[in-house]
């Protein structure tokens, strides 16, 4: 009985997020010769969104996140919605960034997988809040 109570939780997790995953807001800024999409997701907080609009629209504080030696990189941040952005001030553990891919599909699916390690297997899958890729 308690392992279908944990899947019917988890099922419902799930159907949430993708509801949530259809109608994310998404905020694009140009930064040099980088573009940065930010999915607002209703999980993110204040805090969260401040945050990840500096990163968004500051290159020091970018490159803090997703250092690159290569401009035309593609970048991702992944978070685990349990977990947010922010925990005491610093990333949480789940939060994950990685740079330096050849297009944004290989940086999505390594920084999830990345993410998803991190994060309590009894919650959501992570979602990319944050991606960076060459300006068009």
């Amino acid at each position: 009985m308690r392992k279908m109570a944990v899947s019917w939780a988890m099922a419902g997790a799930l159907i949430g997020l993708a509801a949530i995953a259809e109608d994310v807001p998404v905020e694009v800024s140009t930064l040099d010769a980088s573009q940065i999409s930010l999915h607002l997701y209703p999980f993110l907080t204040e805090q969260d969104l401040t945050t990840l609009r500096l990163v968004a629209t500051n290159r020091d504080a970018l490159s803090v996140f997703l250092p690159s030696k290569n401009r035309g990189h593609f970048a991702a941040l992944a978070l685990a919605p349990a977990d947010g952005f922010l925990k005491d001030g610093t990333p949480a553990a789940s939060a994950i960034a990685l740079s330096d891919f050849p297009d944004s599909a290989a940086a999505s699916k390594a920084t999830l997988a990345a993410c998803d390690a991190k994060r309590d297997p009894k919650t959501a899958p992570c979602v990319v809040v944050l991606e960076v890729g060459p300006a068009s």
